[in-house]
């Protein structure tokens, strides 16, 4: 078998395997869905363009949590049941692994950005170009790599059973602060000078500038500030790599 159909079934049984544990797969399309429709669709129903404002908001909201808990909570229970010292003894590739969790965040990111598309065009009044959707639901699928390379990190420093409380204690903070719930303007001022500093905020940014909500002059420092959280969250997560490393040769 060839290198490349090996990453491609790798990449196919991950989307299986998290596709039939509804925990998983009901959670991280169903909430970010309601949360859309609760907020934008129900309650703000009456509030000029939040509905328009919420559904690119909602969609990192949602990519995130697919990444943090495909990536993060997957890789700990991984380590933890011995699955991933398995997998490295085996004549899998070593990027095979990692490389199906990207793809199989993006294409669950993918699937979640469809349905809550359809939900604003048809719901929630919400007018887009055909170019201008699909450079939206470019910019939000690109979001999965800054955030798993977030999740391998928490992935390879959380043991199991804290995993999906650590995330959550993480990912709902971060969500809220960058103004993904609540347009940041609407924030304490201290929190609107915090968001900057939690890359949430610049994938939300890039996606609200599709919709001419976001300061245009703003759009490379964004790019580049998820850049540099990529490259940190990898770093960290080689260092867990390493350390999980040194244990078993130790």
């Amino acid at each position: 078998m060839n290198t490349a159909a090996i990453y491609a079934k790798e990449a196919k049984y991950e989307f299986l395997k998290l596709l039939r544990v509804p925990a998983f797969s009901l959670s991280s399309i169903g909430f970010p869905l309601m949360f859309y429709v609760l907020f934008g669709l129900v309650l703000n129903s009456k509030a000029t363009g939040m509905s328009t404002y919420l559904l690119p908001t909602y969609g990192a909201f949602g990519v995130i949590g697919v990444c943090l808990y495909g990536f993060g909570v997957g890789l700990a229970n991984e380590r933890g049941l011995g699955w991933l010292e398995l997998k490295q003894a085996s004549p899998l590739p070593p990027a095979a692994y990692f490389t199906a969790k990207l793809a199989m965040s993006m294409l669950f990111s993918l699937i979640l950005i469809a349905l809550l598309f359809t939900l604003g065009f048809t719901l929630g009044n919400v007018h887009m170009s055909p170019l201008n959707t699909l450079r939206l639901a470019a910019i939000l699928v690109a979001g999965a790599i800054p955030f798993g390379a977030l999740g391998l990190a928490l992935g390879y420093f959380i043991k199991p059973n804290a995993a999906p409380a650590v995330i959550n204690l993480i990912y709902l903070p971060m969500a809220f602060c960058s103004g993904l719930w609540i347009p940041l303007h609407f924030l304490p001022t201290l929190l609107q000078h915090f968001a900057p500093f939690l890359p949430a905020y610049h994938l939300s940014r890039l996606a609200l500038g599709v919709l001419g909500l976001d300061a245009p002059n703003a759009y490379w420092n964004h790019w580049i500030a998820l850049a540099s959280f990529t490259v940190l969250f990898l770093g960290l997560a080689r260092l867990g790599y390493m350390r999980d490393e040194s244990h078993r040769n130790g």
